[in-house]
């Protein structure tokens, strides 16, 4: 089975738009131009890029489309045979206090915003997904996030690993693409980005196409042994 190399990868990416605070989202640039960023540098081999779609920064908001995208893919998957391709979401956000990028390891089913998203909604300790439990509820990514950080890091990017993504709309939907990917057998990865005034965009792109170059390496590595 070796020499057949490993199954190709589709990568699905989200970024968000503008919200309290943060008038230009560095993450709805970044997922806007990605498609043409890696077309001029050239995707690495194995890898397809999926879907760049921006999100509205609102929990419920942000839901609806969310859903649309990630059923989407799985029926593109479903199409094909079905051991041919995996599926990784990664998604985008913005820490407008952050020096460094910052690979998430996980999410809390808790959703305490800290000011009104875009539609106005300002939930506190309410839990994401009722059916889940309690607000302490915790999913992890099954993506190898330590591994993922040090390669970067070899890069020469300041990246560190996190477990804290927040109580906003970025942990809101990093919850629900996390339980999506358990229950579908897709992975999910969440990367925080700081703003362009304290790390420059082509910089920014240069640390997003490394990470989707290490795609079909480190993280399809994150797979379980018996499904590769």
């Amino acid at each position: 089975m070796g020499s057949e190399g490993p199954p190709a990868v589709t990568v699905n990416v989200t970024g968000f738009k503008k919200f309290h605070g943060v008038s230009e989202n560095p993450t709805e640039t970044i997922v806007s131009n990605l498609k043409q960023y890696m077309k001029k540098r050239g995707m690495p081999k194995g890898l397809t890029l999926g879907s760049c779609t921006v999100l509205e920064t609102a929990g419920q908001g942000a839901v609806a489309p969310l859903y649309q995208t990630l059923q989407s893919a799985i029926s593109e998957k479903d199409s094909e045979s079905s051991n041919s391709r995996r599926i990784i979401w990664l998604h985008f956000g913005v820490n407008s206090g952050a020096t460094r990028f910052a690979i998430e390891q996980q999410a809390v089913n808790e959703a305490t915003f800290r000011c009104p998203d875009e539609m106005g909604w300002k939930p506190q300790k309410v839990p994401i997904v009722p059916a889940d439990g309690e607000i302490s509820r915790v999913r992890e990514t099954s993506l190898l996030v330590k591994d993922i950080t040090k390669t970067l890091a070899k890069k020469g990017f300041e990246v560190i690993t996190s477990d804290d993504a927040g109580r906003f709309v970025c942990n809101y939907v990093y919850y629900h693409s996390l339980r999506f990917a358990e229950q579908n057998g897709t992975r999910s990865l969440f990367v925080h980005v700081p703003l362009f005034l304290t790390i420059d965009e082509e910089t920014q792109m240069q640390f997003v196409a490394s990470l989707l170059e290490f795609a079909p390496k480190g993280l399809n590595s994150g797979l379980h042994t018996d499904e590769i």
